[in-house]
């Protein structure tokens, strides 16, 4: 299933106040942490906290994600099991961080399927509850085109922050830009990894940028992977959500010209010719589909050629 996700943003299962504001703010998606968020201590208690939010909190229409712990901390079973039997009906998605093989993707998909047949369960959109897999290593990045074939996967998330220590890289602050290197430090991983997605069809979400005040280094940040082709990006504070809805979402002058070339090809097709002239640029079937593309975003988000995107929802300060 194809969800809007430009900002996914992240929240504490441990912090009931939080996962209520989380509720009030304009991300697209919201995904309740019991992994890297969560004190090792506190995990039982945060895994009842986080059923008891997802019972008693209205999150409208934006996906509601839980992430769980990885495979290889032996706390997956006992996350899935607690949510999904808790409260399976009220979300949308499994977020599997640290995935390595396509057999822990396997295992987690397996493990919602028997959950959803026992328990005669389905996610909050009445399908089957979907998986985001995120990728935080070598091992991963290499497995990922395996991985994203499961049925069950929805999304291949980038996680900065495990894969900058799984290479020894010298950095402190996830997602930082690393201005020694001439270019792109992680062009290569994040262009291999939103070609895993797209060859199976899904979606691929860029990691956090965690100098949360910093809005223009996460606009360079997120501009960087649009142009390759990311659907969002987590976002770690509410703050973040508006410029990440800028990036990933067409401009107006964008989705007019996207519109634009679709009719323009149109009528060419009309008139018998497989080519068209349009604002000084010959358009073709090429040119369709990427305007389709474009245009697709636009329409997903409520906007038309005299319009302009709905006004974003209040959200309060952290």
């Amino acid at each position: 299933m194809i969800r809007l996700r430009r900002s996914v943003l992240a929240v504490p299962g441990s912090n009931p106040r939080k996962m209520a504001k989380a509720a009030t703010t304009a991300a697209d998606e919201v995904f309740l942490d019991l992994e890297d968020a969560v004190a090792p201590s506190q995990k039982d208690e945060a895994r009842r906290l986080v059923v008891e939010a997802l019972r008693g909190i209205d999150f409208g229409t934006r996906t509601v994600s839980v992430r769980v712990n990885s495979c290889g901390s032996m706390m997956t079973y006992a996350d899935i099991v607690a949510v999904v039997e808790g409260a399976g009906d009220r979300i949308d998605c499994i977020m599997l961080p640290k995935v390595e093989s396509y057999d822990e993707a396997l295992f987690a998909s397996r493990l919602l399927e028997q959950i959803e047949r026992h328990r005669g369960i389905t996610g909050r959109s009445g399908t089957p509850i979907g998986l985001e897999v995120i990728v935080e290593s070598p091992r991963g990045l290499f497995a990922s085109l395996e991985i994203a074939r499961l049925p069950r996967v929805e999304a291949l998330i980038f996680g900065p922050g495990d894969y900058s220590a799984a290479l020894g890289l010298p950095h402190t602050s996830i997602g930082e830009i690393d201005r020694s290197y001439p270019g792109d430090k992680w062009h290569f991983v994040a262009s291999w990894l939103v070609n895993a997605a797209r060859a199976a069809h899904i979606q691929a979400i860029d990691g956090p940028y965690a100098l949360y005040k910093d809005s223009d280094g996460l606009a360079e940040s997120a501009s960087r992977s649009r142009a390759l082709g990311y659907d969002g990006k987590m976002a770690i504070h509410p703050d973040q959500i508006d410029v990440l809805h800028r990036i990933f979402g067409p401009d107006q002058a964008t989705y007019d010209r996207a519109e634009e070339i679709l009719e323009a090809y149109a009528r060419a097709l009309a008139a018998g010719q497989g080519v068209a002239a349009h604002d000084g640029e010959m358009i073709d079937e090429a040119s369709r589909r990427m305007a389709e593309v474009v245009a697709g975003q636009g329409r997903a988000l409520g906007m038309t050629r005299s319009g302009a995107i709905p006004a974003q929802s209040e959200r309060p300060a952290d």
